[in-house]
């Protein structure tokens, strides 16, 4: 075949294949082909290119266009990866940047996402503007109510009175409420405890718990010294404990230490009692600074015992600041009932020095897998609270007076009632009144919620409720 020189070719406006050929091709000098129209009229530039007469085009190699427009049906097969970096306006990592997705009439994703024009959803929360938010719990657990099973938990309740409050050697006596001040046999936890204002406070609490040594001590065998608060098992069935459906509870607080314990570590422990007297535990370490910080400590349900459900204890929180070496050991990440007085291996003296110092406040142990803001509660309910483990007069109470003679009803004897503020939770110990008068006291008789005082006289006696002092606590 003659090679023509297309260049000398002219005024041709159509081409006519010869019979029986049936291929149009353009060959470069050395043989190769370029281009093709074949007798389906397709036409294809090299091996890589197919344009097709129903408008489909075919690329198997890389397709450079500077602007597409139209409307696409949409794409079909697996798409290769893209690299970010060959895309303009986007960055090349693997996340979407600002300002670069819009769905009309649906969302927009900047630096918020907007889910029409009623909710935005930010890295500091969601707002909605619309009717509500439909939601089937929150945290795992109920949506409204109390969160916060912990009582006193901000420590803004003292009812014994202000000042120090000195405990024995080996006390196991309440001086906050709800606070218990604990030394086992082999420990001795002679210290001062006060409802303490003085530093500074996580923004929102004004109180905190404060305990130093008075003296030193290093604990022996299974000692242990630590403060702790109590649950009362009926309070807490809704954690289902000793089924399969057991939930996970957060408890969080927020501690510091003084100067001379900085960078010390310490234990939390979580421990339950379950129908048969069974004492299960868990626990985590912790080390506090000289500032205040939050500790958040999730532990699972326990699914092989349940929680006593009555009146009775059915939960302690126990901060161990210190251990004989006999009750230290590696951390219980799991629910056991060994070692129900257990250090975590790393464990610090807390009675090393009569300067060290612990407080702690924020305290809150709430259902669920997160930790959420402390539950404020207003004075009253929290000094109610109280008062069903621990009631005394605060002295602004008018003496009650009776005249016995008049109000006997046979011997000379009569009752004085004294109501309580709050029923609580056993007939207390009480610590009697003082009287004055002619008569005297026979016997004070306990209830839930009152005390009647036996009067003894033909005279005119009066008592002093505001000297009452009645303890139910577990």
């Amino acid at each position: 075949m003659t090679v023509i020189n297309p260049s000398s070719i002219s005024g041709i406006t159509s081409i006519t294949m010869p019979s029986g050929s049936n291929v149009l091709t353009i060959h470069t000098t050395d043989g190769a082909e370029k281009f093709r129209i074949d007798s389906s009229g397709n036409v294809k530039v090299g091996s890589a290119v197919t344009i097709s007469q129903d408008g489909d085009v075919f690329f198997t190699g890389v397709c450079t266009a500077t602007t597409l427009s139209g409307a696409a049906s949409g794409l079909t097969g697996a798409l290769p990866a893209i690299d970010g970096s060959a895309l303009t306006g986007i960055a090349a990592t693997d996340n979407v940047r600002t300002g670069i997705l819009d769905v009309a009439g649906i969302s927009t994703f900047r630096n918020t996402v907007n889910i029409g024009a009623a909710v935005t959803i930010s890295e500091s929360g969601i707002e909605a503007t619309g009717v509500g938010i439909t939601c089937a719990n929150m945290n795992g657990g109920q949506i409204s109510g109390r969160r916060n099973k912990v009582i006193n938990g901000a420590v803004n309740i003292a009812q014994r009175g202000p000042g120090n409050h000195s405990p024995g050697a080996s006390d196991q006596a309440y001086y906050i409420d709800q606070f218990q001040h604990v030394a086992t046999s082999g420990a001795s936890f002679d210290a001062t405890i006060t409802q303490d204002s003085s530093v500074t406070k996580p923004a929102g609490f004004s109180h905190a718990y404060k305990v130093t040594p008075d003296a030193t001590n290093t604990p022996t065998g299974g000692g242990n010294a630590c403060f702790r608060m109590k649950l009362e098992g009926q309070d807490l069935q809704d954690l289902a404990y000793g089924t399969s459906s057991a939930k996970q509870v957060t408890v969080s607080f927020y501690a510091r230490s003084g100067v001379a314990n900085d960078g010390d570590q310490y234990t939390f422990q979580l421990r339950h009692f379950a129908t048969d007297g069974t004492g299960r535990s868990i626990n985590a370490p912790f080390t506090i600074s000289s500032s205040f910080q939050r500790f958040v400590f999730t532990f699972t349900g326990d699914t092989a015992n349940d929680i006593i459900n009555s009146n009775a204890l059915g939960m302690e929180l126990d901060w161990q600041l210190a251990a004989g070496p006999d009750d230290i050991s590696s951390q219980q990440t799991t629910w056991t009932t060994t070692n129900l007085f257990t250090c975590v291996t790393g464990q610090s003296n807390f009675l090393d020095s009569t300067s060290n110092a612990f407080y702690i406040t924020g305290i809150q142990l709430e259902v669920g897998s997160q930790a959420t803001a402390f539950e404020h509660r207003s004075f009253i309910e929290d000094l109610r609270d109280c008062q069903r483990y621990y009631f005394q007069g605060d002295g602004q109470e008018p003496g009650a007076t009776l005249n016995a003679y008049y109000g006997c009803s046979y011997g000379g004897n009569a009752m004085i009632p004294i109501y309580f503020p709050t029923t609580m939770r056993a007939k207390p110990t009480v610590t009697n009144p003082t009287h004055g008068g002619g008569g005297s006291l026979a016997a004070v008789y306990e209830n839930f919620n009152s005390i009647h005082v036996n009067i003894s006289s033909d005279e005119t006696v009066y008592v002093q409720p505001s000297e009452i002092k009645c303890s139910a606590e577990l």
